[in-house]
């Protein structure tokens, strides 16, 4: 079994039918949840067969199968339970859209292991923070392996490869940070000296900023089963994660409180899931083109522009969070801090919830904050 069945087999149930060598066979499949691979004919089992494979295991007749048969679309993502999650929320929404895509085969989840996923035992800030869980998938969507890319947004770096674009985002999720703690309610409620595990900068200067009495553990990566296996171990006392992360994933019974946008103003594009594709792939543009939900697009692109202006290091805390007030118009807040947490510079923005002047808002905040800050804070 190659890497992504590999994986794919770890994050959800898999059911194997064996082909029974001695008997008449008509069909065998492999099945997991939210997953169908084709029906196997009894024509593709000879091929297996005449190329000398006497156990019969389905795998080897998927091998063949696949060769034969193309995907109208290749999904690439990442391999952990929350993009796996993000994977079949874009094929689900295709498929309601698109009949000729919920034909067997017709959608393909290729799963692509980035050097986030491969360096766990560093900081991000150490390994070089931008780009770390996209690099690998736009390489193979530039390469031509993947149709489009699946990214949670947050992750994305502001400049995009060559040859690609990001025309989609999906409905923005919860943008808050949830507390997780088995012995504490809230932040608040933690005694003097606990320690909080995380590996956002941007959660340990706000934390810090807030609760000075508290002490972070900043390498406490992994993905979400991972933090809070950690947690449950001993290793912190507390955790934040995204909201939107335990929603996709059907595990917010672990929240102990959420924390509003004053006690943590959320990463740039936190919830929000984006898409690209290659530029010159005018198929796969309008496929995405009747997924996109264009108010979290230019909620994004505020939050981002605010992002790109400052142009932060990897270890600089940078917040930012865009959304659509009661009157219509677009309210923007941004943050930098010191890691440590002593400084923290705050800025808000309010205008018409237009992509143009979104975006001159997001850079006209991040214009104050560089002047407010002075030289030397936003250093490597």
């Amino acid at each position: 079994m190659d890497i992504a069945s590999s994986s794919l087999c770890q994050a959800h149930k898999i059911s194997l039918t064996r082909c029974q060598p001695s008997s008449p066979v008509n069909s065998c499949s492999l099945t997991f949840t939210g997953f169908s691979l084709p029906q196997i004919s009894a024509p593709s089992l000879a091929k297996c067969r005449r190329k000398g494979t006497s156990s019969g295991f389905v795998r080897a007749c998927v091998a063949v199968e696949q060769k034969t048969r193309t995907a109208i679309i290749r999904i690439g993502t990442r391999g952990s339970p929350l993009a796996l999650a993000q994977a079949y929320e874009t094929r689900s929404k295709l498929q309601a859209i698109h009949p000729e895509l919920t034909e067997d085969g017709a959608i393909h989840i290729e799963i692509i292991k980035t050097t986030g996923d491969k360096i766990l035992s560093q900081p991000l800030a150490d390994i070089g923070g931008k780009g770390l869980f996209t690099k690998e998938i736009d390489e193979a969507l530039i390469n031509g392996h993947i149709d489009i890319a699946v990214h949670s947004m947050k992750d994305v770096p502001t400049y995009l490869p060559e040859k690609t674009v990001l025309p989609c985002n999906l409905v923005r999720e919860d943008v808050r940070d949830a507390f997780i703690c088995l012995t504490a309610a809230s932040l608040a409620d933690l005694p003097g000296g606990s320690v909080v595990g995380t590996a956002s900068l941007r959660r340990k200067s706000q934390i810090l900023h807030k609760y000075p009495s508290l002490a972070v553990e900043e390498n406490f990566r992994g993905n979400v089963q991972t933090r809070l296996s950690k947690l449950q171990g001993g290793k912190v006392h507390a955790t934040l994660l995204a909201l939107a992360g335990l929603k996709r994933l059907s595990m917010t019974e672990n929240v102990a409180s959420v924390l509003s946008l004053d006690e943590m103003l959320p990463a740039v594009a936190q919830g929000a899931i984006g898409i690209a594709c290659r530029t010159d792939d005018d198929k796969m543009a309008n496929y995405l083109a009747s997924l996109n939900h264009e108010e979290t697009r230019l909620a994004v692109a505020c939050e981002r522009a605010f992002l790109e202006t400052l142009d932060g290091s990897c270890r600089t805390p940078i917040a930012g969070y865009a959304a659509k007030d009661e009157e219509g118009n677009c309210f923007f807040r941004g943050l930098v801090a010191s890691p440590d947490g002593i400084r923290v510079l705050e800025t808000s923005r309010k205008g018409p919830y237009v992509f143009e002047d979104m975006v001159k808002m997001g850079k006209d905040a991040g214009q104050e904050l560089l002047s407010r800050a002075g030289p030397g804070f936003f250093g490597n």
